[in-house]
């Protein structure tokens, strides 16, 4: 919830926080900043804030002695001045070396009047914290700088940030900042929060943390044990050489941080007690509920961001990965053994993934993993179903017909007057190539692949439960998120024009609202209704336009053929060069739209204005989900349900316009063209977007940058060092936009996994292979290319399971309709048990061409120029119709209604079978494991007794002074009531209280 900062009081110091200094010292190191060092200087009543804090933070007594030598910052005493940047032992810390810096703030400022060269040279630091001494430099000391009178915005920012740090050293957090000593340049604010503000905001937050218990996690039965141990040493060269987690025997108790309950942790070391990661995530949660009331009473940094007056915050990486030489840490262990593609082979060390980046960030490189290694077996038997059509394919008997020029079939012409009838055996490759992917063995593939995604959600479940499990995340409650800077914005907005003058003056006094506003200071579905109908008439316009487009690639096949026809040195190869080209014009317009509605996706959510993060990301996903979808999926469901369906027959054929009909299927079926349009779209889809977007784009978008920063005159000027500062070389990176890209990419190879499988058994096989490599990129450029993001504690993926879960349940349907209409397996069924003498599939071609009286054809669509020697009279058409001597020719036969009640059986069949076996599937695993359930049982168990233990040691450290008291009491001859003083108890009592309570810090 959003808190005023002006509000917050001091912060009570604990046991072994840093000390304050007394006026004394303060007194004995007022010799003042060294090496160019000044105080902030604030201009007006800023200043005077300032002061007040400085005050206070001054006058509280300290226990420490200070040497009277030492320079005085940030109420810490150091040994010597100022130490270089080369010389200091990290380049994390403040340039005292003490305080980690914990969060950053970078601005670009600009300057009138001030010569570029002015200023002092080394480190010029305006170091501003709670009780800062020192004193203010003298008017035309060498360490002022004259500055020039600046713009009317430019001021308007400098004094938003410097009202929006003031508060954010109310709430207790220190900061360092460079003097703006140039023309114009970058300055990056460096954020420490102290002991005391993590303990609050940790206690705040319901921070889970280990205690000092431990337990022995329960161990499996012998039968699982020995397989365990026997997986453990065949799987030890694939495992990371990185501390393991959750893999040990033993765990932490955990338990939401509490100041009153020290007594329950093992606090050995102030600054080390909470990582790197929680200790940003806390700063970020100041940063995002702090106030300012200048920027019109907008809440938090990511308002400030939006409205330019901050340009980035980020927290720092753990340093360089590559330098050699430096200590290890997290970032160049997880590049050495998970960021490089030398360690594909290797498993990913989720845990110190998700210590490094957070659970967020760890979820879904876990699922990731999950989904690759699900791939493994698919892939397995994707290419047994494969092999197994190039073992059978000289047993095809339709192939082998097809092939047989004895039978002679002689086909209608393709298209009118240029195109001459043709033999059905000159499309024998077509025929041969189709049985690899049209056989028995796809229609078992796609049943196991039905129940595959079925198993991989089941056991991602589990996965989920069994990660929740040991990174504590069972029970964590949804953290309340702030507004959207636009949200606030659009509120200011409509309270402007309805609000009358009361209400306007109460918006400009900076006076918060509550979390329970009225109707007239939140959006109602009214306001929102524009950008809703917006969305709507856009997104039906996106997919009128990817329609459009696949409509296009159709009328451009149709008038290719016609054109190549024409031409006897292309005629042969007319179907090959019209699909080729067609499926490329396809994969061009598919990566550009892409692109073009991942930007309208998010253009339409902000004219939806949601109020949240989340909700303004689950509906991106939404939109960006269906407009990818259809725009990926258009041109193959095209070919797959209705390519070949409306061209008509022979003497009564559907045309586009005038001379052109619509294209049919090759005589072996759409299912090759298909398998064809599938494969080329996904591999050119996964390798272009890999290697050119994700790889290329990146390094561009840096190389701009760097070369921008270098002609500015400002930042030309501020080179940095041989060891420039972490703050600069994380400043350099790109920022992290989300994993919405990530997913979404991996959602769409999903549905080509799940959806088409029937059509293209190979499809799992190079998912894999991309997956292998886009582990390691995504890891490489998390770890390399990208700040470091702010670690989000959730439970789960969140709405892309709902995703997953629909494509799965959808991809049932899908792969039924292509087995049922698209192949001919059901025709060959049918045929097999109703029409064939002795049982077999020979006779099934004839069995499946009509006839057609060449007659009867229109005027001037007969084939010029026939180089048939002898005159045909009936050509064969592939459909099931009465021949020209029947009562009714040329209407559909019994055979073709016999065939389609097959194939509309064999749908409901084979989807009612398929959700019973994932239904089947799903009950059978459970979605909590066994042994987690029994373990989370157990934790509660063991954490009410070890709750209860600690509770009486502290009670009875705080009865022993009593006990104490009294004995002495007795042997001094001294009265019970005169022992028992209350005053003397409850001092006695109080000073025990608080050392029992801190025993271990």
């Amino acid at each position: 919830m959003g808190v005023n900062c002006h509000q917050l009081h001091d912060i009570p110091l604990l046991p072994g926080s840093p000390r304050r200094l007394s006026p004394r010292a303060a007194i004995r190191g007022d010799q003042g900043p060294e090496h160019g060092q000044q105080g902030l200087q604030m201009p007006g009543p800023r200043a005077q804030g300032l002061q007040d804090i400085f005050t206070r933070g001054s006058s509280q007594p300290s226990g420490g002695e200070s040497s009277p030598n030492s320079s005085v910052i940030n109420n810490y005493l150091e040994a010597s001045g100022p130490v270089s940047s080369e010389d200091r032992l990290s380049r994390m810390h403040f340039h005292d070396n003490q305080r980690k810096v914990d969060y950053v703030l970078a601005y670009h400022y600009r300057k009138r009047g001030a010569h570029p060269g002015h200023g002092s040279s080394g480190h010029s630091l305006a170091v501003i914290s709670n009780g800062e001494t020192g004193k203010d430099p003298q008017p035309g000391a060498p360490g002022d700088i004259e500055l020039g009178p600046l713009d009317a915005l430019e001021e308007e920012r400098k004094e938003q940030r410097e009202e929006f740090e003031h508060n954010l050293m109310e709430a207790g957090l220190e900061l360092e900042k460079d003097l703006e000593s140039k023309s114009q340049g970058s300055v990056f604010v460096r954020i420490h929060a102290p002991w005391q503000v993590l303990a609050r905001e940790a206690e705040f937050l319901k921070i889970k943390v280990p205690t000092k218990k431990t337990y022995a996690i329960k161990a499996e039965g012998s039968i699982a044990k020995t397989f365990n141990k026997i997986l453990q040493k065949l799987s030890a060269p694939l495992k990371p050489r990185v501390p393991e987690h959750s893999n040990n025997r033993m765990k932490n108790l955990s338990y939401p941080f509490s100041r009153e309950k020290m007594y329950l942790y093992n606090v050995q070391d102030k600054d080390t007690f909470f990582d790197n990661a929680t200790r940003s995530r806390i700063v970020h949660e100041i940063l995002k509920r702090t106030t300012c009331s200048r920027a019109n009473n907008t809440m938090g940094i990511n308002s400030l961001i939006a409205n330019n007056i901050y340009e980035a915050a980020y927290p720092l990486h753990d340093g360089e990965y590559d330098r050699p030489g430096d200590d290890m840490n997290d970032r160049k262990l997880l590049y050495q053994e998970w960021a490089r593609y030398g360690v594909f082979y290797k498993f990913q060390p989720i845990d110190l993934i998700r210590k490094y980046f957070g659970e967020k960030i760890g979820l879904y490189f876990a699922w990731l993993g999950l989904y690759t290694s699900f791939l493994i077996p698919s892939s397995v038997i994707g290419v047994i179903v494969f092999l197994y059509g190039c073992a059978t394919i000289e047993e095809d008997i339709p192939s082998k017909e097809m092939c047989d020029q004895q039978n002679a079939f002689t086909m209608c012409p393709l298209c009118d007057k240029s195109c001459d009838y043709w033999n059905l055996s000159s499309a024998c490759g077509t025929a041969r190539a189709s049985h690899l992917f049209d056989n028995p063995a796809t229609v078992f593939f796609s049943i196991f692949m039905a129940l595959w995604a079925t198993m991989f959600l089941e056991n991602w479940k589990r996965l989920q439960m069994r990660l929740g499990y040991f990174w504590d995340l069972t029970g964590i409650e949804e953290e309340e998120e702030h507004s959207r800077p636009e949200y606030e914005t659009k509120v200011r907005e409509k309270m402007l024009r309805e609000s009358n003058k009361s209400v306007v003056q109460k918006l400009g006094t900076g006076a918060v609202e509550t979390e329970d506003e009225d109707d007239e200071d939140k959006l109602t579905w009214k306001d929102r209704f524009p950008g809703y109908l917006m969305n709507f008439a856009s997104i039906l316009f996106m997919i009128a336009l990817t329609f459009s487009i696949v409509f296009g690639v159709i009328v451009y096949r149709i008038t290719t053929a016609a054109a190549l026809s024409l031409n006897k040195a292309t005629r042969s190869n007319v179907r090959v060069t019209v699909t080729a080209t067609a499926v490329i014009i396809n994969l061009v317009v598919i990566l550009i739209l892409d692109e073009i509605y991942g930007a309208v996706a998010k253009w339409l959510t902000k004219i939806e204005v949601p109020k949240t993060e989340q909700t303004f990301e689950e509906r991106l996903i939404l939109k960006a989900f269906l407009l990818k979808f259809v725009n990926a999926y258009s041109p193959i469901f095209y070919v797959a349900f209705f390519k070949g369906r409306f061209v008509g027959r022979p003497g009564s054929y559907v045309y586009v316009f005038d001379g052109h009909r619509m294209e049919e299927c090759a005589p072996g079926g759409c299912l090759m063209e298909l398998c064809i349009q599938l494969s080329i779209i996904m591999l050119g889809k996964q390798l272009i977007q890999n290697n050119i977007f994700e790889i290329g784009v990146p390094k561009l978008k840096k190389l701009f940058r760097k070369l921008k920063d270098e002609t500015e005159p400002g930042e030309a000027a501020s080179s940095h060092s041989k060891h420039p500062e972490q703050w600069d070389l994380d400043y350099s990176l790109e920022p992290y936009t989300g994993l919405t890209p990530e997913y979404m990419e991996m959602i769409i190879q999903f549905g080509f996994v799940t959806l088409f499988v029937a059509s293209f058994p190979l499809a799992p096989v190079f998912a894999l292979l991309n997956n292998v490599i886009e582990v390691r990129l995504d890891a490489k450029k998390f770890v390399t290319e990208l700040r470091r993001p702010d670690a989000v504690r959730t439970k789960d993926i969140g709405i892309w399971f709902d995703i997953l879960s629909g494509i799965g349940k959808f991809s049932v349907i899908i792969n039924a309709f292509v087995i049922a209409v698209t192949s001919d397996f059901i025709p060959r069924l049918v045929y097999q048990y109703s029409y064939s003498h002795n049982g077999t599939l020979h006779g099934f071609v004839n069995h499946t061409l009509s006839f057609f009286n060449v007659s009867q054809l229109k005027e001037g669509t007969q084939p010029e120029n026939s180089q048939f020697d002898q005159e045909v009279q009936f050509c064969r058409f592939k459909d099931y119709r009465e021949p020209p001597w029947a009562p009714n020719p040329y209407e559909f036969s019994k055979q073709y209604w016999s065939v389609l009640s097959a194939r509309l059986a064999f749908v409901i069949i084979f989807q009612n079978l398929v959700m019973f076996l994932s239904v089947l599937v799903d009950w059978m695993i459970p979605d909590i494991p066994t042994d987690i359930s029994d373990q989370i049982k157990r934790e509660k168990s063991l954490f009410v007794d070890f709750f209860l233990k600690e509770e009486h040691e502290k009670l009875r450290l705080m009865e022993e002074p009593a006990r104490r008291s009294r004995g002495t009491s007795h042997r001094s001859g001294r009265s019970p009531a005169a022992s028992l003083a209350p005053s003397g108890r409850s001092q006695r009592g109080s000073s025990v209280s608080s050392g029992s309570q801190h025993t271990s810090v």
